[in-house]
């Protein structure tokens, strides 16, 4: 298999300012999925950093990685979508001849995401699906304690199922996408949106590698879950 990844980076952060190039644990936070991608076995020409921002670009040079695309300015604003930014990333690759059969989007918010579960969502793709997907288990369950309100009556009930499920254990499990890992077919993503692909096999990861930075109170938990493997 030949993977293409693609890091996604843009300069314009809300939640946390800056937060691609923010200090976590001492380094910059995109290190993290360049070093998860250089784990996994990419050659650094089968890494694009995907970015508008000269400083976040720098900071991967500091790192190492050439970083000879540039994301267009029309692609880095609050509305654009990740497709796009995907499929104008691959058409880069493509004008310069660079060779791959699927696509790993790494997400720099997941800083604890490792080569082993790269490894494990390469392990589950095939042309045949449209894309392998890093979950974790959900914190709520529709077939257990998540509920819909009747909109005749107001009343609240169980999303899934009969409503008779008492333990959380004998539910059918439920998983929700962590931002860590996405594999995907190329021909897919060319063809339709992430969120119609019919073919999506999920990819489970432990909750202590899915944090995922969008908030403050994210990144305060990422840094004292750094603390405690330094400290471990």
């Amino acid at each position: 298999m030949k993977p293409l990844y693609i890091i996604p980076a843009r300069g314009g952060s809300k939640g946390i300012p800056r937060k691609n190039i923010k200090p976590l644990g001492g380094r910059p936070l995109i290190a993290y999925s360049i070093d998860a991608a250089r784990q996994a076995g990419a050659p650094d020409s089968h890494i694009i950093l995907s970015t508008d921002d000269a400083e976040i670009a720098d900071t991967a040079r500091a790192l190492g990685l050439e970083v000879p695309y540039t994301r267009p300015a029309h692609l880095a604003t609050d509305t654009a979508g990740s497709r796009e930014v995907i499929l104008d990333a691959m058409d880069w690759a493509d004008s310069r001849g660079i060779d791959y059969d699927c696509v790993v989007l790494l997400q720099p918010t997941s800083p604890f995401r490792t080569a082993t579960d790269i490894h494990s969502a390469l392990a589950l793709y095939s042309p045949e699906v449209d894309m392998v997907v890093s979950v974790k288990e959900a914190s709520a369950n529709p077939y257990y304690n998540c509920f819909e309100a009747d909109p005749a009556t107001g009343y609240l009930h169980v999303s899934k199922g009969d409503g008779l499920i008492t333990r959380r254990q004998d539910a059918p499990p439920a998983w929700e996408y962590n931002g860590a890992v996405y594999v995907i077919n190329p021909g897919s993503i060319r063809r339709m949106p992430l969120g119609a692909f019919p073919r999506r096999v999920p990819s489970p990861m432990p909750a202590d590698r899915s944090i995922d930075l969008d908030t403050p109170a994210d990144w305060l938990m990422a840094e004292a879950v750094i603390k405690l493997m330094c400290n471990g």
